[in-house]
């Protein structure tokens, strides 16, 4: 079956090409047009990256949360720390602008101190009332100062959500929850918010900043499409520029561009026709495509040149670009979608979208290289003398003659090397650890990123965390024992550094006893049994508290939810945070209540615990598929794990430079071991490939094939894995930390992998090589080792029956 494949099928595969010329351009033109409709049909997402399955328990209370309470990252908050704000001139600018947001559409609410309302006692209806802190604008000093007192010194129910103690003073805009997950999200920040911050920067000179969920994720998600842009021209310059540094053809670079163009259009309409978002992550195929492509077009080229050089016979060429070529090729391409395809299993929507869009890409990428390059060849004349030139430069040739120095001289300084590099790596791999937070990768440059280290040094946070309660009974929330034991918990978050002051009913009822006793700061606690029943049937009777009451409690009043704000920690920190509170509830809970704990800053931090959780899996399902690639192409358990020696080395070597940098495991990184194992294994293929194809041609010499093998494809792997390289290093340019240490990690992974098979590979060849000669001759006892001088005269002969009878185009 694989004498078949690699004789027959691909012979007349190539004739297939070569005769139906026009047909196939025809074809690839076509298809490319009808991906090109279906551009029309991508868009951006506009939500944070969920990481966990749909099924996942923690999205199950999440949503759950939400089907009670409404979308939690709805608000946007302004900020302006600045004495001068307490001025009537710019106060009043202040309060226009807050009536500004209210009078939009997309706005549900609005709490500043425009609209602030005291809580007030109705004697006379037994009620409570709202009173209007601020009415109308401002006139004078003093107006001011009596107004900045009331606010610092009697209002201790805003503080944090509109002051804190160092006199920063908030706003906050509450959207429509409708449009929080939509377009309109990103045209109304755009549009109008935008605007009118610039516009009360220059009308008042204050420094404004604003920060919140919305208004982070929308240009986060600008600064995603920004860089798509970004990465492709940067890929396709790079790779050009390397490309013709070592083939010195226009023309070979020329149709390179070509194919790898095409392949970004099939990405983008692959995309488009599955109609999935581009997200961080699926944002990187086109530019991963280009990257991957390259090398393809560098082996089909490459070997198109040889061919030239050796008879000049352009038919013949062609089909031996086809026929020898493209079985590694396809193995190599089949190795690199196994690597990205294994995100599949993670179930993560946003992995297995990656994981599918990515694989079918790969595959595309080979096909489209496989049908363009011979063909677009074979309309065109004989490369020139200087096209070829490069194939003899003396640095490749010192090159490729160090690489057999050392293995045919000095193996065992290659094995010590390689057990040194290993033993650190194992060091350095216990020192790795988990991080990874909802803001950390994004662009640390950007001045929305720099608000939110703002709001966390004056506010503890923006990502928000929630507790819900439910009491399992109506109004079971406005019990007084209810009420005491959420205040409990309370008191353990305020004393969590990372977390804000909590926001609950709790503090409403605070503010109902503080109101029902003059108004004084000092009143401003729980009511006590005989307390809490007077005002509650004040607040029966009270309209003014019910917007209040809604952001807290639900309509049946059966649930309550207790919201705070965690800054940006690693997850090791928050799972700390997570256990310390889980103690807290079951102690004061007791089990009488169902308390969770959920919010997107939790979802993020069991995400990714999950995907670290699925990455020795997913790793090993990668190494799994590929060892059926080796066993496919050699039949050889021993061949198997030479195999996967030199390319499961630099992984642990890129693990434990990892831990030696400080480098955390987080969702960008964990990507890094498969892909780059399914992209480092293609030199492996492309190595052994020519090595059994050398072994039959020198009568199982292994000595001999080895240093053939080494000699031939040494160029081709060497140039493949400097395009590789630098075209990951492209990823490095982005503004996002979790791209950068992606393209930073894979291509240091891949620069080891080269090496890695470049001398570790043969020298293990070289090193077995008594061992597999003796098997060879159990297995068949009519074979036997051939003196050298007799063997020089086999090869000639079998390498004459070996020339391929090529039909003319």
């Amino acid at each position: 079956m694989i004498k078949w494949i690699n004789t027959r099928f691909w012979a007349s595969v190539a004739r297939l090409i070569l005769r139906n010329r026009i047909i196939i351009l025809s074809l690839v033109v076509a298809m490319t047009i009808f991906l090109g409709s279906q551009w029309e049909n991508m868009r951006f997402s506009y939500t944070e990256a969920n990481l966990l399955p749909d099924n996942h328990p923690v999205n199950i209370e999440y949503n759950k949360f939400l089907d009670i309470f409404g979308e939690e990252g709805n608000l946007i908050i302004l900020a302006v720390k600045d004495s001068s704000v307490f001025t009537p001139e710019k106060f009043n600018a202040w309060n226009r602008l807050s009536k500004q947001f209210n009078a939009k559409p997309e706005v549900s609410a609005v709490i500043s101190t425009e609209n602030l309302k005291k809580l007030i006692k109705d004697d006379k209806n037994e009620s409570f009332t709202l009173k209007d802190l601020v009415s109308g604008e401002v006139k004078t000093q003093a107006e001011v100062d009596e107004i900045k007192n009331e606010l610092f010194n009697n209002l201790p129910f805003y503080e944090s959500l509109l002051f804190n103690d160092e006199q920063t003073i908030r706003t906050a805009v509450y959207l429509d929850k409708e449009i929080v997950n939509t377009i309109v999200r990103k045209d109304f920040i755009y549009d109008e918010v935008l605007p009118l911050i610039e516009n009360f920067e220059n009308e008042t000179g204050l420094d404004l900043r604003v920060s919140g969920m919305p208004y982070i994720r929308t240009l986060n998600s600008q600064n995603i499409v920004d860089e798509i842009g970004l990465f492709i021209g940067a890929a396709l310059l790079i790779t050009s520029l390397i490309f013709f540094f070592f083939f010195r053809s226009f023309r070979a670079t020329f149709i390179s561009m070509v194919v790898v163009i095409i392949g970004v259009m099939w990405a983008f309409g692959i995309l488009g026709l599955l109609h999935y978002e581009i997200t961080v992550l699926t944002a990187l195929i086109p530019p991963l495509i280009i990257v991957i492509g390259i090398p393809n077009c560098i082996f089909f080229i490459n070997k198109y040149q040889q061919e030239i050089k050796k008879h000049g016979n352009q038919a013949k060429s062609l089909q031996r670009v086809i026929s020898k070529i493209g079985n590694a090729t396809l193995m190599t391409n089949v190795t690199t979608a196994a690597g990205f395809a294994t995100f599949i299993i993670t179930e993560s929507k946003l992995l297995k979208e990656f994981g599918i869009v990515a694989s079918i890409n790969i595959i595309a990428i080979f096909i489209l290289s496989l049908l363009i390059i011979p063909t677009i060849y074979s309309f065109m004349a004989l490369p020139k003398q200087k096209h070829l030139n490069h194939l003899n430069k003396r640095w490749i040739s010192g090159f490729v003659g160090w690489m057999e120095n050392m293995v045919r001289n000095h193996r065992v300084a290659v094995y010590m090397t390689s057990v040194l590099l290993l033993t650190l790596s194992i060091i350095g791999i216990y020192q790795i650890r988990i991080s990874g937070s909802l803001i950390e990768d994004m662009p640390q440059r950007a001045d929305f990123f720099q608000d939110i280290r703002f709001f966390e040094e004056e506010f503890d946070g923006i990502m928000p965390l929630e507790i819900m309660i439910d009491t399992d009974r109506k109004n079971g929330v406005t019990k007084l024992p209810t009420l005491k034991r959420m205040e409990k918990l309370e008191k353990i978050i305020l004393e969590t550094p990372e977390l804000s002051k909590p926001m609950s009913i709790v503090s409403l009822a605070k503010y109902s006893r503080q109101a029902f006793f003059g108004g004084l700061a000092k009143n401003y606690s729980l009511p006590s049994t005989l307390e809490n029943n007077i005002i509650s049937a004040y607040a029966v009777k009270s309209k003014s508290n019910t917007n209040l009451l809604n952001s807290f409690v639900d309509s049946t009043g059966q649930y309550a939810r207790i919201t705070t704000f965690m800054k940006d920690i690693g997850t090791d920190k928050m799972e700390r945070i997570e256990e310390n509170l889980q103690k807290q509830i079951d102690k004061t809970f007791k089990g009488d209540y169902k308390v969770t704990m959920t919010g997107k800053a939790l979802v993020f931090l069991k995400g990714t615990k999950y995907l670290v959780d699925n990455l020795i899996m997913s790793l090993s399902l990668a190494i799994f598929l590929i060892s059926l690639f080796m066993a496919y192409l050699f039949r050889s358990f021993r061949m198997i794990l030479i195999s996967l020696v030199p390319n499961l080395l630099p992984l642990l070597i890129t693990a434990g430079m990892m831990g030696f940098l400080g480098v955390p495991i987080k969702p960008s990184t964990i990507l890094v071991f498969s892909i780059a194992f399914g992209i480092s294994v293609d030199d492996t293929i492309h190595f052994l490939a020519k090595y059994r194809q050398e072994l039959r041609s020198n009568n199982w010499k292994i000595r001999k094939s080895v240093y053939a093998a080494l000699r031939e494809t040494g160029v081709s792997m060497f140039y493949t894995s400097i395009v590789l390289f630098f075209g990951f290093s492209v990823f490095m340019i982005s503004s996002f930390g979790g791209t950068v240490a992606l393209g930073g990690l894979v291509s240091a992974t891949l620069l080891f992998a080269m090496l890695a098979n470049l001398l570790l590979l043969p020298s293990l060849l070289l090193s077995l090589e008594r061992s597999i000669a003796n098997k060879r001759v159990l297995k068949e006892p009519n074979f036997r080792i051939i003196p050298e001088k007799e063997n020089r005269k086999l090869s000639k002969h079998t390498q004459k029956k070996d020339e391929d009878t090529t039909e003319s185009i």
